[in-house]
């Protein structure tokens, strides 16, 4: 599916059914679902993480692995109801390395991370989200460059093609962190999604 089909879209369930026949990259031949985004087709907020993982492979949902049930309890912590918020990630196939049965998560390259661009510009478009939150290094560097730092910059209000961005932590480096940090990091995200929170345009408003 080229730039131009994605252009053409007007509506999530003609996105979902183009992403799910998508072939323009190689990651498609060895994931079991295309996972396009979830939630109001009108959410003021959008959550964009890097990929699917296992769980989400196998579910064709997004966020409904251990990374989702980290950013189910830091979205409530933020007083954030998810499904006011509409998911999705950067890349909409699984990227990842076969070890025996065990399926690994890989970073998504350059390349795919750009044959899937047109699917996210079409989300973009579609919903029209006020304020978006970047999950990661990868869906914050894929938007706002590859120079960007998240290091330097999580938490901060900026602005993308008219839209407030806020980049933050994938909830992934929450679990990866060693048991006695994980409560500050999870807590950071939670500050860095408040932060959103406070962007998002009230009803009527």
């Amino acid at each position: 599916m080229g730039t131009a089909t994605a252009a053409d879209l007007t509506d999530l369930d003609d996105l979902r059914r183009a992403v799910s026949a998508c072939t323009a990259c190689d990651l498609y031949r060895g994931a079991e679902h295309a996972v396009v985004g979830a939630g109001p087709p009108s959410a003021r907020l959008m959550l964009i993480g890097e990929q699917p993982g296992d769980r989400e492979d196998r579910e064709g949902a997004p966020f409904v692995g251990p990374a989702g049930g980290v950013l189910d309890r830091a979205l409530a912590a933020a007083g954030i109801r998810r499904e006011e918020v509409y998911l999705t990630n950067v890349v909409k196939h699984f990227a990842h390395e076969q070890r025996g049965k065990r399926r690994i998560h890989r970073k998504p390259n350059a390349a795919e991370i750009r044959a899937c661009r047109p699917w996210l510009d079409a989300e973009l478009r579609l919903v029209r989200p006020d304020v978006l939150g970047l999950l990661g290094a990868t869906a914050a560097q894929a938007l706002l460059g590859r120079s960007f730092r998240l290091t330097e910059h999580r938490g901060e209000v900026l602005e993308w093609e008219g839209h407030e961005v806020v980049a933050t932590l994938h909830p992934s480096a929450v679990l990866r962190t060693p048991k006695e940090r994980r409560d500050e990091v999870f807590d950071g995200l939670v500050a860095d999604l408040r932060v959103l929170a406070q962007r998002v345009p009230r009803a009527g408003g």
